[in-house]
Order: C-alpha cells, then sequence, then structure tokens
C-alpha cells in the first residue's frame, strides 16, 4: 500500500464497539504506521465522506450490517462518488452468505473479510491487507480473489 515510513489512512465502520476496539489494538500491534478514524454507523461515515474537506483515505473497513446507512448502501453511494472511485474498500463482516459476497463485490468492493474470531488470525489479515499493493491487485480482481482467507 505504502512505504512502512508513510503514514496509512484507515477508516474503520462498524457498530459494534467490541469489534472497533479489537480491529484498533490489533492494528497498533502489526507495526504499520497509521491513522485510523473510527465511525459506527454508514449515516456518520458518509457525512464525514461527504466534507469536501476530507482527504481520501488509503483503505476503508466497512461492515455490513449498521443501523442508519448499512455496509451495503454506503458502498454503493461511496462508488458513486468519482472522488473515491479509487478508494480500496474492505468489507469486514460477520456474514458468510454469498448473496452479500456477491452484492457486495459488484457494488465495487475491492475485498471480502470474514470477521476473524482471534485476535492473532485479525492481526494476520490486517497485515496482509495493508501490504497488498491494491493498485495491480484490483486489475485481476475477480470472485474467486475477492473473498480473503488467512
Amino acid at each position: 500500500m505504502k512505504q512502512n515510513r508513510e503514514k496509512i489512512n484507515i477508516i474503520f465502520t462498524d457498530d459494534d464497539i467490541d469489534d472497533c476496539n479489537m480491529f484498533a489494538d490489533a492494528l497498533s500491534e502489526v507495526g504499520i504506521n497509521h491513522s485510523l478514524n473510527l465511525f459506527h454507523d454508514g449515516k456518520d461515515l458518509l457525512a464525514y465522506l461527504n466534507n469536501e474537506d476530507t482527504k481520501v483515505p488509503d483503505i476503508l473497513f466497512l461492515d455490513l450490517n449498521m443501523p442508519f446507512t448499512n455496509g451495503l448502501d454506503s458502498l454503493k453511494l461511496i462508488r458513486s462518488n468519482k472522488k473515491y472511485r479509487d478508494l480500496t474498500i474492505a468489507i469486514y463482516s460477520t456474514s458468510s452468505s454469498e448473496k452479500d459476497q456477491e452484492e457486495t463485490f459488484i457494488a465495487g468492493a475491492n475485498v471480502y473479510i470474514r470477521k476473524p474470531n482471534e485476535f492473532s488470525t485479525l492481526k494476520r489479515v490486517l497485515k496482509e491487507v495493508l501490504e497488498i499493493n491494491w493498485q495491480y491487485y484490483t486489475s485481476n480482481l475477480n470472485k474467486d480473489t475477492f473473498f480473503l482467507t488467512i
């Protein structure tokens, strides 16, 4: 994504406070220089992204099941804004439904991550996702590579 010396700008959106804390803790242990913005629903995320002063983050982790504006609707709205056309979006959900994977793939997500239960697994997932050069990875994106398994 970026060289280790550069700060990676990350947004994480999930209504579950425990998941937010676990994500932030795992991210801090991965050893990647980063800034993290947390949102708890799609409505607040979209308000932030629609602010013209907001810089495009390097990656957005997006839960599907959230109040107000769910993850799929948020994804569609984000992708409809040309400012965020090249934003890397990782769906981060407990759902392993093929329907959810299909819909988010079609709507423009870059990768689908099923929320890991183990802290150590989450750290491995984050390390892998944050080290991918998404510009090249997405040129070969297909449904077989969309669902990240570790």
